[in-house]
């Protein structure tokens, strides 16, 4: 048995599993996670936290599937940070860049800070990828932010108030859209699921019950396995 250390969850003490991530401690403590609990494994961005150590005036930041409790930490997982999101019509757009621009004009404000980098789970660079979408690269902007998971901590700590990660979503999409060659096999796919190929299997699928396809799942065939 691990030893148990305190942490402090919402303000309670708790005593955890020391070695325990963030996530399975809190449910140690006997929370069931229905918000701010997704993959488990780093890739969602649903359990977004913030934390402190005692002595260290820092805020932390992780995802709590993947952060280990440290003894006496203080933490609270932020589900869902709020946020401002534009909303566009892909087929009208004319002119990608000034699409963005209208849509997000805030990128302008940006100063500079460097504070979403620094905390980005990801380690994406979020200020660099802002610059890029001033100049209107968004070739830059889809690259630098494909990592992204869109956790919100860099909306958290945005001096102008930005969205970072709505913004490189629609520049990621503009980019698809405009400039990004579309490979054969996809334009394949599109048109054979308009065709109704897959409607049969499909309407199966949603026939089933949940037990069904836990079994159809764990028992898939996973490429390069």
């Amino acid at each position: 048995m691990a030893e148990l250390i305190p942490i402090y969850f919402m303000g309670k003490e708790y005593n955890v599993p020391e070695g325990s991530t963030i996530l399975s401690a809190i449910e140690h403590a006997g929370y069931q996670l229905i918000r701010g609990c997704g993959c488990r494994g780093g890739f969602c961005g649903a359990c977004a936290t913030i934390y402190r150590i005692p002595g260290d005036h820092q805020i932390k930041v992780g995802l709590a599937c993947q952060t280990q409790i440290e003894e006496n930490m203080t933490l609270a997982i932020l589900p869902s940070y709020p946020a401002n999101k534009a909303f566009y019509e892909l087929e009208s757009v004319e002119n990608p860049v000034n699409a963005l621009r209208q849509a997000y004009p805030e990128i302008f404000k940006c100063l500079g800070c460097s504070a979403c980098t620094k905390i980005c789970p990801q380690d994406i660079s979020v200020m660099d990828y802002i610059a890029g979408a001033q100049r209107g690269d968004l070739e830059k902007v889809a690259e630098m932010s494909f990592d992204c998971i869109m956790c919100g901590l860099c909306a958290s700590r945005c001096l102008a108030q930005m969205v970072p990660y709505n913004i490189a979503m629609m520049a990621r999409r503009l980019y698809a859209k405009t400039t990004l060659i579309k490979p054969d096999y996809v334009l394949k796919r599109i048109e054979e699921v308009d065709q109704g190929k897959y409607s049969a299997e499909i309407d199966k699928l949603i026939g089933k019950d949940i037990e069904e396809l836990r079994i159809l799942y764990a028992d898939r065939d996973i490429e390069g396995i």
